[in-house]
């Protein structure tokens, strides 16, 4: 495959395509996204943002495959000092061409962008803001916010029935539970002094968060708001996901350079896998 320069906390999403299926991968330090042939195993395409100063972080595919969308966060890490990303692109997938733009009006460093089916809105979190703000899909023009409650809100993740979002706030070390619907904050869950990313089970009925002060995750049960248990690693977790059959939650231990793999019906780590540095 040819190299990625400039990978840098990318996240890609697959999608299928006439052709056969894409991966599109945000490579933040070259404020481009590379659009990849998995099935080749090379990179067909490398889409410039058109940005002199910014720089996109996440991403997320829409239903139909046909629009990507990918917020301008800027060009540092969470909470440090840097270019502050003030909008999101909509870009054609087929083409690679910028087709719209969210303006959010000024730096909010929006990061996470899900797409939810049912309403078919787009909920960024948009950090600098302490909220997570609504787009309407079709129109991408801004139609609420729903604040967090704390600072740094990073990732988000949805309920299957879009009536509910939980984000992580990195530095707080906390959690904050959202109603959707009713466009307001439920709580606020207590972490630890930092935690990292977040996951949500397929049933909808746990969400993970990884402690960055000691090797262990938090169990949330969705139905109480509260912690329900933890999940000893082999060291700091990083991102977790799910995976399709519901069984399992894959976890990447960066300084370690493997990925845990839990057993969610016994909530532990059954085994780990080595892979290349610093996953």
């Amino acid at each position: 495959m040819t190299k990625l320069v400039g990978l840098s906390l990318a996240i890609a999403w697959s999608a299928a395509m006439a052709d056969g299926p894409r991966l599109f991968v945000v490579n933040q330090g070259d404020k481009t996204m590379s659009i990849v042939d998995p099935t080749a195993n090379r990179q067909i395409a490398v889409v410039d943002e058109r940005q002199t100063t910014m720089h996109g972080h996440e991403i997320a595919v829409g239903p139909d495959n046909r629009t990507v969308f990918m917020p301008i966060y800027g060009s540092s890490g969470v909470g440090a000092p840097g270019l502050d990303g003030s909008e999101m692109l909509a870009i054609d997938s087929q083409t690679g061409t910028i087709t719209g733009r969210v303006d959010f009006g000024h730096g909010v460093r929006p990061h996470c962008v899900v797409y939810e089916p049912v309403k078919k809105l787009l909920y960024v979190t948009t950090e600098l803001g302490n909220d997570v703000t609504i787009v309407d899909s079709n129109t991408l023009q801004i139609v609420g916010k729903i604040p967090t409650g704390a600072p740094q809100s990073h990732m988000l993740v949805v309920t299957c029935d879009g009536k509910r979002g939980y984000t992580s706030n990195v530095n707080p070390g906390s959690v904050s539970v959202l109603d959707l619907e009713a466009r307001k904050l439920i709580s606020v869950i207590p972490i630890s002094a930092v935690s990292q990313r977040i996951a949500i089970s397929r049933d909808d009925k746990f969400v993970f968060t990884s402690d960055q002060t000691k090797p262990r995750m938090a169990v949330i049960a969705t139905a109480t708001h509260a912690i329900s248990r933890w999940i000893d690693l082999p060291g700091s977790g990083y991102g977790s996901a799910a995976t399709p059959d519901g069984k399992w939650l894959l976890v990447p231990i960066p300084k370690m350079s493997l990925v845990a793999v839990v057993d969610l019906r016994q909530m532990k780590v059954a085994k780990k896998i080595p892979v290349e540095t610093a996953p």
